[in-house]
């Protein structure tokens, strides 16, 4: 991974659980954030190109996960891409979590200000501040989710009884482990009873209960998934994307607190164009942002994956800033449909409007929301 003029900051490892302290925040208007002291300039060809940083002494408090599907949150970190669009004011304090429901307790608390995260604990982070305490500001990844089971379950009819696993309680993998078994006649319970146990836990803890038989299989992320088959055995039995129109739904996405949004939009439009150059990074360089991702992956973790798994989770990703807003809903929905969720209006979740400033100064699309 290079670091010629780039240094990644210290990680802060957060605890699994954290204290919740008062929320803070209030709804952003319609029309969006400014976009503080970032400016753009015309470039020769005619397109607009964004100059400027801020200038403002700001410590950035990031959220992400040690998983392929925060690729362009890792490589953003670990390559610099943040710190070259942020400047010499912003200091990133990056924080590592496990599943969005703990990266939530921490944005609540008051100890994060953005993160890299799944839609459901999004929109469960909404619905419990009344819409207020966050905002999506764009997409990261989608697809890469699957339910892998133990060789001998050919379909649902021969799930009744066992036990599977997802990251977390109300996580994005767990409300669709839920609604899938739901939708094919078995009943679950946040307990851990019902027709088929589910015991959220840590993707590495599942993968060694997997190994050694304790689990029949689980809804998990990349690269959690390419693991169980390729080091444990399993099989796929459910592509996620095979459930959803055109292949296509939010994995990974970024949120910030309203609060801060509002306060310092210049760094969050700076975190913004550091998330569109990894996206793009990861599109025009596949094997060594493989490599890159790996060796933070091995830093983060201890462990290095397979070549042969980081490469076969990349294929099954999409790297790109459009939320994907249409799927969201329908995670709503889902939530709602186990119980894991109560009837939410997510009018004004999504705040579109500093990073459709980054694509136009790039003489790209905007992207739409609800």
């Amino acid at each position: 991974m290079s670091t010629t003029s780039r240094r990644a900051p210290a990680l802060v490892l957060v605890p699994l659980l954290l204290v919740l302290a008062s929320l803070v925040g209030c709804g952003s208007s319609d029309g969006g954030s400014g976009a503080g002291s970032s400016t753009t300039a015309t470039n020769a060809d005619g397109t607009k190109a964004t100059v400027g940083k801020p200038t403002e002494e700001v410590t950035l408090r990031l959220g992400y996960f040690p998983n392929v599907t925060h690729a362009p949150a890792i490589v953003g970190v670990e390559d610099g891409l943040f710190a070259e669009s942020l400047g010499d004011a912003v200091t990133i304090e990056p924080s590592l979590f496990n599943a969005g429901p703990e990266a939530v307790e921490a944005l609540l608390g008051g100890g994060l200000d953005m993160s890299y995260i799944g839609p459901n604990p999004a929109i469960n982070a909404f619905a419990q501040t009344n819409g207020e305490a966050i905002r999506i500001v764009s997409g990261a990844t989608s697809g890469g989710a699957f339910l892998v089971v133990s060789p001998d379950i050919g379909g649902p009819e021969d799930l009744e009884g066992k036990k599977l696993a997802s990251p977390q309680l109300g996580g994005t993998q767990d409300v669709a482990l839920r609604v899938w078994l739901k939708e094919n006649g078995l009943e679950t319970d946040s307990s851990g009873g019902g027709d088929v146990a589910i015991l959220p836990q840590q993707n590495a803890d599942t993968l060694n209960a997997f190994k050694a038989g304790d689990i029949d299989g689980a809804w998990v992320p990349e690269p959690w998934a390419t693991r169980l088959v390729q080091e444990g055995g399993g099989k796929v039995l459910v592509d996620e994307a095979d459930l959803w129109p055109d292949g296509r739904y939010v994995t990974t996405h970024i949120i910030v607190r309203t609060e801060f949004l509002e306060e310092h939009p210049e760094v969050v439009k700076a975190v913004l164009e550091g998330n569109l150059a990894a996206i793009e990074y990861l599109a025009a360089n596949p094997e060594q942002a493989q490599t890159d991702v790996n060796d933070a992956i091995e830093k983060y973790t201890e462990k290095r994956l397979p070549d042969e798994v980081i490469a076969a989770a990349f294929g099954n990703l999409e790297f790109t800033v459009d939320p994907i807003a249409s799927s969201l809903r329908k995670s709503a929905d889902d939530a709602e449909a186990v119980g894991l969720l109560e009837p939410v209006d997510l009018e004004g979740i999504y705040d579109l409007a500093l990073l459709n400033e980054v694509l136009e100064a790039g003489g790209e699309g905007a992207v739409e929301g609800l």
